[in-house]
């Protein structure tokens, strides 16, 4: 460098300098921060090869867009079921689906049920329009509702719900340890596998299976891989657990004698394991192909490494990472997205799964 710039005339050497006017001080911060910076080994991510010769920087709109529940994303992220009806859930579901169209993301809503009977909240779930009709949009009703309209015969009220929805389908969350230690809960009459077939042979519509913060073992995995539904959500243990939610709200008793339940379950990444040796298993009896990864995953770095081991189709979903930055302006939820949308970009340019 002191060669060359032995070489340069004064002024070409101050044009120099003037194309990098920070210069002085990101030097400045380097020296102030290189000890501040360091990376343990023992805080390697030890989940991907880094590989950074082999492509140049990403462009925004770089990744590939995807078919998945009958429409086409743009990004292989979902918005997770997380709030029914409460006071927030008009600005929580707007901001969201906002986000959807800008983004190309598809949605699950909250639970639907207080739709199942009245309009009253409509305006809170009411989102279509925002979205658009290129993405997809999922009701969502629990087994135990599903249950007692079956039981009523009064399964029309489903397809009514969709219809004032203008939604694609239907998200069925069977949820055993949220309903048994909510105060308010619902006992389930029989399993929850009677209900989905019946829903499957009567309701006319796609339909997703999710748990609510638990995950599901070998045994269910298995059996609702054998169905014909449009996607299994996984739901995993290691985000927001419902059953550990509704345990705070109950007395203390209570808390005292179940407080293990919430750490029974599955995490995202065991249930992917377990999904790969079921679809090898099954071969041409897999009838469900399409996956979405939830449960824990708390940045784009989770969801890209989960959506790349899992050997069938399947996007990553979100509930309280999304719900953090839902609540108030629209603005805070928009930069928290594009900024996971464009770390996808670079995990997807410079990073191979292990």
């Amino acid at each position: 460098m002191t060669f060359l710039m032995d070489r340069l005339d004064s002024k070409t050497v101050v044009s120099l300098q003037n194309d990098d006017p920070t210069a002085a001080s990101r030097k400045k911060d380097h020296i102030e921060l290189a000890f501040k910076s360091q990376v343990g080994l023992g805080e390697l991510d030890g989940r991907f090869y880094y590989e950074p010769l082999l492509s140049g920087h990403p462009k925004k709109g770089s990744l590939p867009s995807l078919p998945f529940l009958g429409k086409t994303m743009r990004v292989p992220m979902w918005v997770s079921s997380m709030t029914g009806g409460t006071e927030m859930a008009n600005t929580i579901n707007h901001n969201l689906a906002r986000a959807c169209k800008d983004f190309g993301m598809g949605m699950g809503l909250g639970s639907c049920r207080a739709l199942l009977y009245d309009d009253d909240t409509l305006k809170d779930f009411d989102v279509r329009n925002l979205m658009g009709n290129e993405l997809p949009l999922f009701a969502n009703l629990g087994i135990a509702q599903l249950e007692q309209v079956i039981e009523m015969n009064e399964l029309w009220r489903v397809n009514q719900l969709i219809d004032k929805l203008s939604a694609d389908g239907l998200i069925i969350h069977v949820n055993p340890f949220q309903e048994w230690l909510q105060p308010e809960g619902d006992f389930f009459k029989k399993p929850p596998i009677e209900t989905i077939q019946i829903c499957l042979e009567k309701l006319n519509m796609p339909i997703i299976v999710k748990e609510v913060g638990q995950g599901m073992g070998y045994e269910s995995l298995k059996t609702l891989f054998q169905l014909p539904l449009m996607a299994i959500d996984f739901a995993a243990n290691g985000g927001t657990n419902f059953a550990k939610l509704e345990l705070l709200r109950s007395d203390p008793i209570k808390q005292q004698i179940y407080s293990q339940l919430a750490n029974v379950g599955h995490s995202a990444e065991e249930m992917v394991l377990i999904a790969n040796k079921i679809l090898e298993e099954l071969g041409d009896q897999v009838r469900c192909e399409q996956v979405i990864i939830s449960g824990g995953i708390k940045s784009f770095l989770d969801g890209y490494y989960l959506i790349n081991k899992l050997n069938t189709s399947c996007v990553y979903g979100q509930a309280s990472e999304f719900l953090k930055h839902a609540r108030g302006d629209y603005e805070t939820l928009y930069k928290y997205v594009e900024s996971q949308v464009q770390g996808l970009e670079l995990a997807n340019a410079f990073l191979k799964v292990r």
